[in-house]
């Protein structure tokens, strides 16, 4: 069964703060909800559905409807690290689809700045891999940093290639108000911050932030009853990659199989994309996906992403206007639904005029969970402006 049209995307909401001390998990979950169902036109009365991943505290969506106040009856806790929330939506699309529910409520919420689950704190601590791994002292950015170093090794990528997407991202962050980073920065900049872990600097990194945002995927029918501008999702794709007991290649990611399903299942080709949401927990994180997803050849990354191709509003390929995870949010370490959120205000013409993408009708968001360098649940999501 396909999901083409199937499902609308009626609400989205971003929460504007980036450092929360006074609010709870469950209090910042609550203000985007409320806030994504406002932004469609419905109230928690009307939500049927909820889906939420591993930042929803206690019981996940069953703490958090009893929290909400929301009489569901139907619950998802897909967990694929910050690519969960494209999950969500493409399952309950496919909910919505089967007559299961009506109107679906996606959200996140998370504090690492102030109090929260760190940069690769928790949720792997006791996976069968970890005894053999975790000996070795392994954190987030090192194994990040192995896949760029590899990348550079088979394909000759360049620090100032990667820099260039950082680069891309400041350049849309500084008409964002709201985002962490709003300072223009320069290739040269990047790679003169702080070295990290080689050949990652500081500037190469996602920024860390508390905050988070919602969704509301609703059935055709309520999307006709409503006054909001509603997207229609088109396809979706999901696929795992893992280390394959020890024979992994660093060099690509599980887009190489997310992107295709996506692609088919919308029935567009990547010439009809005009804006894309890639996941940026690291500048490495988007230019091997963007290689993976097809935008162009295996190896060919750095080319592509120099000389301003992914910058808005004339770019070849704009990315990330609200600044991505490197410059503006990156709520509770976990990316996934501001990709969403951008796509949506970007089909929708509501992104910052300075970088809204003229006439977008179709946008790609795109969540890596997990890390290149072991194991990641891959989501792509088509979205389009009308069917």
């Amino acid at each position: 069964m396909s999901i083409r049209g199937r499902a609308y995307i009626a609400g989205a909401y971003e929460h504007p703060g980036r450092h929360l001390p006074d609010q709870s998990l469950m209090e910042i979950h609550a203000r985007v909800c409320v806030g994504a169902l406002a932004d469609a036109g419905l109230t928690m009365t009307d939500v049927d559905a909820y889906f939420g991943a591993g930042d929803s505290p206690g019981l996940g969506p069953l703490s958090m409807m009893e929290y909400l106040g929301i009489g569901a009856t139907y619950m998802d806790s897909t967990e694929l690290g910050g690519s969960a929330y494209l999950a969500h939506v493409n399952h309950a699309a496919a909910a919505i689809a089967a007559g299961k529910c009506r109107v679906a409520l996606v959200s996140l919420a998370g504090k690492p700045r102030t109090g929260g689950r760190p940069p690769g704190g928790g949720g792997g601590s006791s996976a069968p891999e970890a005894d053999f791994e975790n000996l070795w002292g392994n954190t987030v950015v090192s194994a990040y940093a192995m896949a760029a170093r590899r990348h550079m090794h088979e394909y000759g990528t360049t620090s100032e290639q990667l820099a260039a997407i950082k680069v891309a991202a400041s350049v849309h962050a500084q008409h964002n108000p709201d985002a962490m980073l709003q300072d223009v920065v320069t290739v040269s900049e990047v790679i003169e911050s702080p070295l990290i872990a080689d050949p990652l600097h500081r500037l190469d990194c996602c920024v860390i932030t508390d905050g988070g945002g919602a969704v509301v995927v609703v059935s055709p029918e309520v999307a006709a009853d409503l006054e909001r501008h509603c997207v229609p999702v088109l396809g979706a794709g999901e696929a795992p990659k893992h280390t394959n007991n020890g024979r992994i290649d660093l060099t690509h990611t599980g887009a190489v199989w997310s992107g295709p399903l996506a692609f088919a299942e919308a029935g567009v080709s990547r010439n009809d994309v005009d804006y894309v949401s890639i996941y940026d927990s690291f500048t490495i994180t988007v230019l091997q996906t963007l290689e993976d997803l097809g935008f162009c050849e295996k190896g060919k990354g750095g080319g592509f992403v120099s000389d301003g191709m992914l910058q808005a509003p004339d770019g070849g390929l704009p990315f990330n206007t609200d600044g991505g995870g490197l410059c503006n949010n990156h709520p509770g370490n976990r990316g996934g639904m501001t990709k969403i959120i951008e796509a949506v205000r970007q089909l929708r013409g509501e992104a910052n005029p300075a970088v809204q993408v003229p006439d977008c009708e179709v946008a790609l968001a795109h969540g890596t969970g997990g890390s290149l360098a072991g194991r990641m649940g891959s989501v792509t999501l088509i979205m389009g402006r009308e069917i």
